[in-house]
């Protein structure tokens, strides 16, 4: 069989993607990711088949870091990604027997499997996004929305997400659709999720809420094993003193001054540093020999050997960092960040920052917590829990569809 991962995103998207694929090879079966350009050199030394859709999400993420796109630039944001995804997406599903979008941003997938007669699945990264009665939907921010203020219910909310969604949406996909021999679709949302669709995070770290009055299939997270070894330089500076804290904040924007705050709070907890520059291209405030800047690193390596991640709570790392027994502090700045904040607070295994730009009393509070060793000891022991099989079982449950 032959099968099409379709996702939109950044790094938190298209890894676990890759990750399905390069299990659905070793279990014998072609596949093929179709994401951003930014990801395709790093997928295709995995071995992975990879089609480009779309700008760079990089540069289009710093061009518009911190601003709220006007009606006008959201409209042709909009017009521009679902024209290119149809494109791309319709080419690459060529000879394949079924489509899997990975998350909310892959709006051509299902109309692509529609048109040519083949399966379609729909993979989610986090339960806050799918809709329940349980929890609202998440918050787009650079859309301009806010957080409800907590008199109105979740189901209306969601009622009030659907509509968002065709108001957004409809116009461009049903005009891809109508070119493409397909009806339009009146419920856009309901069109991308289907009514099962698939969760492909942990059950003991992101649990779809139980009672539920949806059909979800949590398949646990698709982690992409990692067995590269950590640089000698590295390497040398853990061998050099305690267990350090990690700081980084991934693709995402960091906050105004966080590696000069989380350097002061680190050394105040008497803990040296390793800074992540990552997309943020955070760096060192001086050459003092407690503090290390790394770039892109074998995660589920270091942070095995960390005293405490500091990030920004996006499903990858919160995940890694779970499965690695570190304790957390997440500094959550959009959609589903402040979910996984809440639940590394509610399962004991970190602290959730609060929503604002963390000053250095409130990343100290959070820090100290987080270092506190019953916290450490409950992050060990959650470890155990956290699954590695969810793309194992992601992949057997897609060859087993036809």
């Amino acid at each position: 069989m032959r099968f099409l991962l379709s996702t939109i995103g950044s790094r938190g998207e298209v890894q676990p993607v890759v990750a399905l694929a390069m299990q659905l090879k070793e279990m014998g079966q072609d596949a093929v990711v179709c994401a951003p350009p930014d990801f395709h050199d790093w997928a295709e030394s995995l071995g992975v088949a990879y089609v480009s859709v779309g700008p760079d999400v990089r540069g289009t993420a710093k061009q518009s870091a911190g601003t709220i796109p006007t009606p006008e630039q959201r409209r042709q944001m909009i017009e521009g990604t679902v024209t290119a995804q149809f494109e791309a997406v319709h080419a690459a599903a060529e000879g394949c027997d079924v489509i899997v979008g990975g998350g909310a941003l892959a709006i051509a997938a299902h109309s692509v499997a529609e048109q040519r007669g083949i399966g379609y699945v729909y993979a989610a990264f986090a339960p806050i996004t799918l809709p329940s009665a349980h929890h609202a939907p998440p918050v787009f921010r650079m859309l301009g929305q806010k957080p409800a203020d907590g008199a109105v219910g979740n189901r209306t909310l969601w009622a009030e997400d659907a509509e968002r969604w065709n108001a957004l949406w409809g116009a461009p996909l049903n005009a891809q659709r109508v070119a493409f021999g397909l009806p339009p679709v009146e419920d856009v949302r309901g069109h991308i999720f289907t009514g099962t669709p698939w969760l492909a995070a942990d059950p003991t770290l992101a649990p779809w809420p139980q009672p539920s009055d949806q059909a979800v299939i949590q398949t646990g997270a698709w982690v992409l094993p990692d067995s590269r070894p950590l640089s000698p330089r590295l390497e040398a500076f853990l061998d050099a003193g305690e267990p350090p804290v990690y700081c980084g904040f991934g693709s995402v924007r960091a906050p105004e001054g966080a590696a000069k705050t989380m350097i002061d709070t680190a050394r105040a907890l008497g803990r040296r540093v390793i800074l992540s520059s990552g997309w943020a291209d955070l760096t060192l405030v001086d050459d003092e020999p407690d503090c290390l800047s790394i770039g892109e690193v074998n995660q589920q390596a270091l942070f095995q050997r960390v005293a405490a991640v500091v990030h920004h709570g996006g499903a990858g790392t919160t995940t890694a960092a779970a499965a690695s027994g570190a304790p957390q502090v997440i500094v959550p700045q959009m959609f589903d960040q402040f979910y996984f904040a809440r639940r590394v607070d509610q399962l004991g295994i970190g602290s959730a920052h609060p929503s604002s730009e963390p000053t250095a009393d409130s990343l100290f509070a959070a820090l100290s917590h987080a270092l506190n060793p019953e916290v450490a000891e409950r992050a060990r022991t959650v470890a155990g829990d956290v699954r590695t099989d969810g793309a194992w079982t992601a992949a057997r449950r897609l060859i087993e569809m036809q």
